[in-house]
């Protein structure tokens, strides 16, 4: 929370000075232009996408732009407020085409690569998903108080928004899930699909609202086709002689991830709660927020529900 009200002391610095000055001024109107402003400021991508350290490409799928990794960065841990730990790897950001990361109802692919070896995907039509997540429930609720401990918000897996299936012909790997985080109004959705690769996994995480699930899953086909890892670090690629062999199966990678990534952007949501609230608001509430009053001033900076593996992902994300 106090990243946040960095954040919004910085985009409301014009606010303040108009009323030190006893200027009138509208407020939300003021603020929504220096939101405006700094969604202006991003530069995206379209087309052919070359990914870092020659991983492979990745092409911008229509209706999607992408940016890049230290504009991702600038996203997730300047404004959104995610903690440098959850974004080793990071590759880029996917955005809709119509929306930047400060506007209302945004939501984003992250893009990352993890360096975890080869997965096996024999395992992927032996799992029994409800079962799992069964016991995710189970440990996620055991580790609330250790995150309430750490000052981090506690967390309640929900269930499957969509359960986990492996697609063996593209390698690609799909869960969504439903968490509801302390304070927060309502669930958020993360929507997991991983691309298996000789080397290692490549994450795409979308964190949005589960209204948006539908416009999530109908870029995703889009997303995997257009995705493709550089000749030689193909999943056909693989030789046992020389490659390592992953700690997690299909399974293991479910299990491993979806506790380490619950907590994954929560503060999308977070930051939300705060936007909706300024604008419908204006200055009065502002003046009450930022003088202290109430817990909101207290709070310890919000990060992922635990040290990401964002998440969250934001965490690795």
């Amino acid at each position: 929370m106090k990243q946040l009200l960095r954040i919004l002391l910085l985009l409301l610095a014009p606010v303040f000075a108009a009323q030190a000055a006893s200027q009138p001024v509208d407020s939300a109107a003021l603020y929504r232009a220096r939101l405006d402003s700094i969604n202006a400021s991003f530069r995206y991508q379209s087309g052919a996408i070359e990914l870092s350290e020659g991983l492979g490409r990745l092409t911008v799928p229509a209706g999607m732009r992408f940016l890049d990794a230290a504009q991702s960065r600038q996203v997730l841990v300047n404004l959104w407020g995610n903690p440098e730990t959850a974004i080793e790897g990071l590759k880029g950001m996917l955005f809709p085409a119509d929306k930047g990361p400060l506007d209302q109802n945004s939501w984003a692919f992250v893009v990352s690569y993890e360096p975890m070896g080869y997965v096996k995907d024999d395992d992927a039509e032996d799992i029994d998903y409800a079962e799992l997540l069964t016991t995710l429930q189970e440990e996620t609720r055991e580790a609330n108080a250790a995150r309430k401990e750490a000052g981090y918000p506690t967390t309640e897996l929900l269930g499957w928004a969509v359960t986990p299936h492996y697609d063996k012909a593209s390698h690609a790997l799909h869960w969504a899930k439903k968490l509801q985080f302390e304070d927060t109004d309502g669930p958020t959705l993360n929507y997991d699909v991983r691309l298996l690769g000789r080397k290692g996994v490549l994450s795409l995480n979308a964190v949005a609202d589960p209204m948006q699930l539908g416009l999530i899953q109908a870029q995703i086909p889009a997303v995997v086709k257009g995705t493709d890892f550089a000749q030689g670090l193909r999943y056909a690629d693989f030789n046992p002689d020389l490659d390592e062999v992953a700690a997690y199966s299909i399974g293991g990678l479910v299990a491993g991830k979806v506790l380490a990534k619950a907590g994954a952007f929560v503060l999308l949501a977070k930051f939300w709660k705060v936007i909706l609230a300024v604008l419908a608001g204006g200055f009065t509430f502002l003046r009450r927020f930022f003088t202290g009053r109430g817990k909101a001033a207290e709070q310890p900076a919000l990060a992922l529900d635990e040290a990401p593996a964002p998440g969250n992902p934001p965490s690795e994300v």
